[in-house]
């Protein structure tokens, strides 16, 4: 089977983020363990989070192999790797904040993936009127630009957080703020995604946008009452 544009720049999204981070690493060894831990734990999120939106549905199909091993959502991933990177700062005693760093590389590391879709034409949106800003599948049909729509709003996280950084806006919250961001984003754009449905119009992964935005709430409010209660 040929690779697909999108399995490269998912390992060109990988290679960027190793890069940056093994800079980080010279640092201190134990980053190196938090790193890969968190990029164990987003592999595992986003396979979990596949199947529970929508990998059920391939079991019995023709290539259900196939599709299992290949299948994984981003949103997912987020979740996964915060947990990865919390155990493994857990078990090496690492106690510094690491969020604001994965705020940049997250971001980056999913818009080089989302190239990859646009260019295998996958993850496509709804279908739609035809209008100078739709897409077009390999049938001709006019879709809503999902992928493009995704790059833009990471590309400008990417931003946001820089000057967040520049300015020491919010310091230790990043991550927090993104995935919480990415979250009600994806909870929206859900409803103009061509997903399998599951319930009330909505998709499996609006579900879980949601947990996932929900879940950065508390531990933005966690980390909050944290530095409160910390000594000046």
């Amino acid at each position: 089977m040929q690779s697909s544009p999108y399995g490269w720049l998912m390992l060109a999204g990988i290679a960027v983020s190793v890069i940056f981070w093994a800079r980080l690493a010279r640092r201190d060894d134990r980053l190196l363990v938090i790193y890969l831990a968190g990029l164990a734990g987003a592999f595992l999120g986003a396979k979990v989070a596949y199947l529970l939106a929508e990998g059920w549905r391939d079991f019995g199909q023709p290539d259900q192999w196939l599709r299992l091993a290949t299948g994984k959502s981003i949103i997912g991933a987020l979740p996964g790797g915060y947990a990865g990177v919390e155990l493994a700062k857990k078990l090496t005693g690492y106690r510094t904040m690491t969020g604001d760093w994965f705020a940049t590389i997250a971001p980056l590391g999913i818009i080089l993936g989302r190239i990859g879709c646009l260019l295998h034409g996958c993850c496509l949106g709804r279908a739609c009127a035809a209008n100078w800003w739709t897409l077009r599948d390999t049938h001709g049909i006019a879709r809503w630009p999902a992928v493009p729509v995704e790059i833009g709003f990471n590309a400008f996280a990417i931003l946001i957080f820089a000057m967040l950084r520049h300015r020491r806006i919010l310091a230790g919250q990043h991550f927090h703020l993104y995935i919480i961001a990415y979250g009600l984003f994806r909870f929206l754009h859900e409803f103009l995604r061509d997903t399998p449905r599951v319930g009330g119009g909505w998709s499996g992964y609006q579900f879980i946008s949601l947990g996932v935005a929900v879940f950065g709430g508390i531990m933005f409010l966690r980390r909050k009452r944290t530095a409160v209660a910390a000594p000046a």
